[in-house]
C-alpha cells in the first residue's frame, strides 16, 4: 500500500489521546463511556450529553475479546457515545505494572481488531473500587452479594466522573 493510502486509512481511525484533548475529537452532544476493566467483568458508565454527570450503566461479564468488543461497540452506538475513558490501574507509587499493560492492550485491540474509531483516553483509577465499596457499605448498607453486583459499574462511574470533573476545569 502506498503512503497516501495508509494515511487515509489511519485518518478514519482514532487513537489513544490525552484526556485533555478528548473534547476536540467529539461532536456536540456525544457522550463518553467510562470503563472499569477487571479480570472477570467490565463496569460501564455513561455521561450525559453535556458531559457533566456520569451514571452507572451495567456490568459485562468478560468473555472472548471479540464478544466484549462487539457488546461495547453496540452500547456506544445505542447510547450516542463518541469517546471512551478507561480506568488505568496505576500502582500506588505511580508506576505502571502488568495490569496497566493489559488495559493499554485492550484499548489497542479495540482500535486495531474491533475497528473502534472514536478517541480513547485513560484516567487514573487508583482507589476507585475501594472508594465505591466504602460508600456502598457505609451509606448504602448493602450486603456483600448486592455490592458485588454494583461495584464494577459504580467504579466505572467514579472513574468517568473524575475525568469529567477534570475536563470541566480544563475547558
Amino acid at each position: 500500500m502506498d503512503r497516501a493510502g495508509k494515511t487515509r486509512r489511519n485518518a478514519r481511525r482514532m487513537s489513544v489521546v490525552d484526556l485533555s484533548e478528548i473534547p476536540r475529537h467529539l461532536t456536540g452532544g456525544t457522550r463518553l463511556l467510562g470503563l472499569d476493566l477487571g479480570e472477570k467483568t467490565i463496569g460501564l458508565a455513561v455521561s450525559d450529553s453535556a458531559r457533566r454527570v456520569a451514571s452507572p450503566v451495567e456490568t459485562l461479564r468478560r468473555g472472548k475479546f471479540t464478544k466484549d468488543a462487539r457488546d461495547l461497540l453496540h452500547l456506544c452506538a445505542e447510547r450516542g457515545v463518541g469517546g471512551l475513558v478507561i480506568g488505568l490501574p496505576i500502582n500506588m507509587n505511580g508506576t505502571e505494572g502488568p495490569r496497566c499493560e493489559s488495559v493499554r492492550q485492550f484499548a489497542a485491540n479495540l482500535i486495531e481488531i474491533a475497528g473502534y474509531t472514536g478517541p480513547i483516553a485513560f484516567w487514573d483509577e487508583r482507589l476507585s473500587t475501594a472508594a465505591v465499596e466504602r460508600v456502598l457499605i457505609d451509606e448504602g448498607d448493602l450486603s456483600r452479594r448486592r455490592r458485588a453486583k454494583s461495584v464494577d459499574r459504580m467504579a466505572a462511574a467514579y472513574i468517568l466522573q473524575g475525568a469529567l470533573d477534570f475536563l470541566a476545569r480544563k475547558w
